[in-house]
């Protein structure tokens, strides 16, 4: 059946946070409008320079970019051989992309740029300043939803306002969806339309040092990149679904999908594992309801993010949380160093944020423990936490980062009340009952008996001479009184008690 005559003849997809060419809302329109389309990537310095300036030459959501752009080349490349043309791949440029989009438009002599939205602050700004330089040019910018399953202003309450409480979300979000939500686009139907890149602008990716970074241990820790990652890890996923909500909280059970850093950067469409947990959760599985209600969860930070921007710019979603007076100066800057390299004295935290430092991943559950730590044990300001983990989690998304540093602080919406205060001792005898998550990453203790392991300070002097364990020299005694920082905590929080 012949294609219906296309508006554009030639097109540029811009590719961003869908490193993927299946089921790309952008990629199919893009394929659909254009008799010919070109596709690009650019390695944004904007973003790329501030890490580099902070130190993060070894960044792995780099590197894991780096190479899941490897395989949307060979992807392209042989939905272009499919179709009988060769030459067609991923035209990579480094440099800021208000600059190199426009410039490439132009130069490969497009009418129209496609790209999928982006609702953080800084890519709002940035596809304002390309559409005006494309329509300076003459040249259009078409954006899609393809992130999420409900973007925006798409889910409202009944005055017509955005949510700001996840349960009655979570039923709207549940009542709007059809399948037509969860259909994938056929973007093979038109990949007849990939156009061979002229010998100007040849495809492919450079290399990681090319751009200013070098190798990380991402190969080391076998992270699967690309989409072909993604689809094994989702495959795994589905054999274990049924007991997600029993195995989640576990840090030492494999109970999660480890699919957030592909969500993050599109490796596998939302459609396509939220149309499986959709299906699997009508059937009566328990698991997959409790992980659908995260891809939901998922969904409502981002429309928080694009309703309430004020929360990606540094603040409160509850304006009152900002008169919070967190600690300052040389001891709280202390407090922030040990936290950060897992020298708090309390297993479980120090085992998280080993485990975030060397792999660039921490266990969802241990995110909450330690962000409450962090906020309410230790009285540190949450943007402090934000921040690192910004810098430091390979799957780190902006709204869903806020959202969760927030929920901790009892700042954002939907929040735990201020005045629930994780204890980290009894969190560690809940989900780490055996101790083997702490042994696994400080060794240091993994001889102690399991009943001491969660709390050495209070093990028989026996059970540490046993162990060869001395504490201020092998591991450190804590460096706040959980007792006493939850009194503390309350009068800090006292400015917003009557919220």
């Amino acid at each position: 059946m012949p294609h219906a005559p296309k508006p554009f003849d030639a097109g540029l997809m811009w590719f961003r946070r869908d490193v993927r060419s299946e089921d790309n809302a952008a990629l199919y329109h893009a394929l659909k409008q254009c008799r010919r389309v070109w596709c690009a990537f650019v390695f944004d310095s904007a973003i790329l320079e501030p890490l580099r300036a902070r130190g993060l030459h070894a960044d792995r959501r780099v590197e894991f970019i780096h190479e899941s752009l490897i395989d949307l080349d060979e992807q392209l490349r042989a939905l272009g051989r499919s179709n009988g043309v060769e030459g067609v791949g991923l035209i990579v440029r480094h440099g800021t992309a208000v600059e190199e989009i426009p410039r490439l438009a132009a130069q490969l002599g497009v009418q129209a740029v496609f790209a999928n939205h982006d609702d953080e602050p800084y890519a709002r700004a940035r596809d304002a300043q390309v559409l005006g330089a494309l329509a300076h040019a003459g040249a259009v910018l078409h954006t899609y939803k393809d992130h999420v399953i409900f973007e925006r202003r798409e889910i409202l309450t009944g005055n017509g306002r955005p949510f700001t409480v996840f349960t009655p979300y979570k039923n709207a979000w549940l009542k709007a969806l059809t399948g037509y939500h969860l259909k994938a686009y056929p973007v093979e139907r038109y990949a007849d339309a990939l156009a061979p890149c002229p010998a100007t602008h040849p495809p492919g990716v450079p290399a990681l040092e090319a751009l200013g970074f070098v190798r990380t241990n991402l190969r080391e820790l076998k992270v699967r990149t690309g989409s072909r990652g993604a689809r094994a890890l989702f495959e795994d996923f589905v054999t274990r679904i049924e007991h997600y909500h029993q195995a989640r909280d576990f840090p030492a059970v494999k109970g999660p999908s480890y699919l957030s850093v592909h969500l993050r950067f599109g490796t596998i469409s939302i459609r396509s594992v939220a149309a499986v947990a959709h299906d699997l959760h009508r059937q009566g599985l328990a698991g997959a309801t409790a992980w659908l209600n995260e891809l939901i969860w998922r969904d409502f930070y981002h429309q928080i993010l694009a309703n309430f921007p004020h929360v990606g710019a540094g603040k409160a979603f509850k304006p009152e949380y900002d008169a919070i007076r967190w600690e300052r100066g040389k001891h709280a800057e202390a407090l922030l160093a040990a936290w950060r390299e897992g020298r708090t004295g309390y297993p479980l935290v120090d085992a998280a944020m080993h485990q975030l430092n060397r792999t660039g991943y921490m266990h969802n559950r241990l995110r909450m423990v330690v962000a409450s730590f962090l906020t309410k044990d230790l009285g540190l300001d949450w943007r402090w936490g934000e921040q690192y983990f910004a810098d430091h989690l390979i799957d780190f998304d902006l709204a869903a980062n806020n959202g969760g540093w927030q929920w901790a602080a009892s700042s954002g919406c939907d929040a735990q009340p201020y005045f629930r205060i994780f204890n980290p001792v009894s969190q560690s005898e809940k989900f780490d009952p055996q101790g083997k998550f702490i042994r696994r990453y400080l060794p240091e203790l993994a001889t102690l008996p399991t009943e001491a392991l969660h709390a050495p300070w209070l093990a028989k002097p026996a059970d540490l001479q046993a162990a060869g364990v001395v504490l201020g020299r092998d591991y450190p005694t804590p460096i706040v009184d959980h007792a006493a920082a939850r009194a503390r905590t309350l009068e800090r929080y006292a400015v917003v008690k009557k919220v």
